[in-house]
């Protein structure tokens, strides 16, 4: 059972987030919560697995609360789901300490497979916010030289190219027909070469 925490202050971002997550079996609500003080204070007491956390909130906002609670909430990890799509905002959150970032416009399938794939050790992105990430940094101009520097397959260049897209594991794995398992084997040979923890290190690393 993967056991959330939901921080949202708009009543009808609530109630659909909590909709979605009451529909899977594999994961367990235990509150939601309105503003950044009352979070940090529960987050720190419960320890979920994860937190839906949104940016805008009353009190505390969403940024400065994940960086509070890195220290305090060590086995959790913070998932940054609002409708900003700033690029500011962005790398905020990420360099807060937060561990994916999903827009609330993704699909009810996205937000619950981005949590399991959160729980189990990736680090889902939103397409948009992906893209963003991408942009920031200069594109190598000649893919064939990274490649080579990373000896990095031709196989293994195609999941990058998905990874940068924002694609999740599933939807990787759909595209490439293979299985999850598979995949999973792949992108820990990535990691290993690009000498990256998790999907934007080895973004930034591989076309940065």
């Amino acid at each position: 059972m993967i056991t959330v925490i939901i921080v949202e202050d708009q009543k009808e971002h609530q109630e659909y987030l909590k909709g979605i997550l009451d529909s899977d079996l594999e994961i367990k609500c235990l509150q939601v919560i309105d503003n950044g003080l009352t979070a940090i204070r529960e987050i720190e007491r419960l320890q979920p697995d994860i937190v839906l956390m949104d940016i805008g909130l009353p009190g505390k906002n969403g940024i400065d609360c994940i960086a509070t609670l890195r220290t305090k909430a060590l086995q959790t990890k913070f998932m940054v789901c609002t409708v900003s799509e700033e690029d500011e905002k962005v790398f905020d959150a990420i360099r807060s300490g937060a561990h994916s970032y999903i827009v609330k416009k993704s699909k009810p399938y996205q937000i619950l497979d981005a949590i399991k794939e959160l729980k189990a050790g990736n680090a889902p992105i939103s397409s948009c916010i992906a893209n963003k990430i991408l942009n920031h940094f200069p594109v190598q101009k000649n893919t064939e030289e990274a490649k080579e520097k990373f000896h990095i397959t031709s196989r293994e260049h195609q999941i990058l190219i998905l990874l940068s897209k924002g694609n999740l594991y599933k939807e990787i794995s759909d595209e490439l027909c293979i299985s999850i398992k598979t995949l999973k084997w792949h992108i820990h040979n990535i990691y290993v070469k690009l000498h990256a923890d998790n999907r934007t290190e080895a973004i930034n690393t591989y076309f940065g």
